[in-house]
């Protein structure tokens, strides 16, 4: 395995270096006090399995040097070493498959490099969805637009749902909770769905939703979600969580509380 080590202060450097070495012998570890001078040997040849960036360097954030990195070594994984926190959503967003915050310890950095070494998830879909703060929903990088503000909280419902089927009535009842249901409300959701399949395929992404004869779902594993990463575990996903979740609909609170617990 090749690493990469990039901080711009040296004895952090050093001890990120010594480290990344006792945590695997095997591994051939570059290290670079500028992100740059990183960029440069990629430009020259150099290609890492692996890549630990600091974030808050002189001459580019870690965060531009991860973007830039991914463009000419699409195959680099990418795992910052920070001393903040707060930066976790952005790792996310620049899908790092780690954030260890320092200081740095043989054993985070095992853990890391073992992570990195699974096999990856298989790409799942073109769609992300983000439900910490307000719920976002983007395919090929790009923010999914709806016809209707009900479709994109049918799709967030389901969501919350982690795949499992709803009906009907249960939309109604959650959606319009100050509404009786009746005809005209299940004709709406009707409505909503069919819009929510045409959006999705428009995007390429037909396979999301889950339609069967009296009830419907979504196929979580055709999702990039950071709420089911945070169940997972995963650390940029727990980090990127800041105790807001579907802000904009009541009924999230439920989830809301679940994840407070969690955390």
């Amino acid at each position: 395995m090749k690493c990469f080590a990039v901080d711009d202060e040296p004895m952090v450097l050093s001890l990120l270096e010594r480290t990344i070495r006792e945590a695997a012998p095997a591994c051939t570890v570059q290290a670079f006090g500028s992100a740059l001078d990183a960029l440069v040997a990629v430009d020259a040849g150099a290609h890492p399995d692996v890549a630990f960036l600091d974030i808050e360097m002189y001459d580019m954030t870690g965060l531009a040097l991860a973007k830039a990195l991914r463009e000419r070594s699409p195959e680099t994984k990418i795992v910052f070493v920070t001393g903040y926190a707060e930066y976790a959503l952005e790792a996310f967003n620049v899908r790092a498959r780690g954030y260890v915050l320092k200081p740095v310890t043989v054993e985070k950095i095992r853990a890391e490099l073992e992570d990195v070494q699974e096999p990856a998830r298989p790409p799942a879909t073109v769609v992300r969805v983000q439900t910490f703060g307000h719920f976002e929903v983007f395919a090929h990088g790009e923010p999914v637009r709806f016809a209707h503000a009900k479709t994109k909280e049918l799709l967030a419902y389901l969501i919350d749902r982690r795949g499992a089927s709803v009906n009907t009535a249960e939309v109604c009842a959650v959606l319009w909770e100050d509404r009786p249901d009746g005809p005209s409300v299940r004709s709406y959701v009707r409505t909503l769905l069919s819009d929510l399949s045409n959006t999705l395929q428009r995007v390429g992404a037909d396979d999301v939703l889950v339609k069967r004869r009296n009830s419907f779902s979504v196929d979580c594993a055709r999702v990039e979600c950071d709420y089911f990463r945070f169940l997972e575990g995963d650390m940029a996903a727990v980090h990127a969580y800041r105790g807001e979740y579907l802000s904009q609909y009541s009924w999230a609170e439920m989830t809301l509380g679940n994840l407070e617990r969690l955390r």
